[in-house]
């Protein structure tokens, strides 16, 4: 069904000095990096990470802990500060003419680019296509650097909060699911790289 929320827009949860995205790794990487607060090997610092402010995404990209290698879900808060300086030096992953004046612009802008901008359609409770997209960031060279060792606040595994919801789903316990998915409210900042220019208008 069609609704009045934007094509490209941020949804998170946020408060003052931190935004929550999401990210699944396999047990080792993810119980390290809990431990540690931070992520250590055996991440590897020096490949593209992707980290994905929308809960339901998360849960599609990883079907809900259970794919391999994303067996862990992790919630990480970090700083606005640090989110934001990610989106103010990305570029989109590909060339897509509502963002670019050019296909020459967008290959310009690429060499002095570490972070990379997807959108993907959102997905709802059961991770069915919206028509309306959510935002995946990647992560490299010194973006990457900076998120291991300057933005992040706090890591929590959430794993079993995921499949607790994922149980509920399965047994149609539908406003009980609801009610333990975490509320994303509209971040409200634009950043002109990776938005169309319609919303500036």
């Amino acid at each position: 069904m069609p609704t009045n929320t934007p094509a490209h827009q941020i949804r998170a949860v946020y408060d003052e000095r931190t935004i929550t995205v999401y990210q699944a790794y396999r047990k080792e990487i993810a119980r390290n990096a809990v431990k540690a607060q931070t992520f250590v090997a055996p991440f590897k610092i020096d490949r593209m990470t992707w980290i994905k402010p929308s809960f339901f995404w998360m849960m599609y990209r990883c079907g809900w802990a259970e794919k391999p290698g994303q067996e862990h879900v992790l919630a990480i808060k970090i700083k606005q500060e640090g989110f934001d300086w990610a989106l103010e030096h990305a570029c989109l992953s590909h060339f897509d003419a509502a963002f670019h004046p050019s296909y020459d612009a967008w290959q310009a802008q690429l060499p002095s680019s570490p972070v990379r901008v997807q959108w993907d359609p959102e997905r709802d409770l059961f991770l069915n296509k919206l028509d309306y997209r959510s935002i995946q960031i990647g992560l490299s060279g010194e973006a990457v650097f900076r998120y291991v060792n300057e933005w992040i606040v706090e890591i929590q595994d959430i794993t079993e909060e995921c499949k607790a919801i994922h149980a509920l789903v399965r047994e149609r316990k539908m406003e009980e699911a609801q009610a333990l998915i975490p509320k994303e409210q509209v971040y409200p900042k634009i950043f002109p790289s990776v938005f169309p220019a319609a919303n500036f208008q």
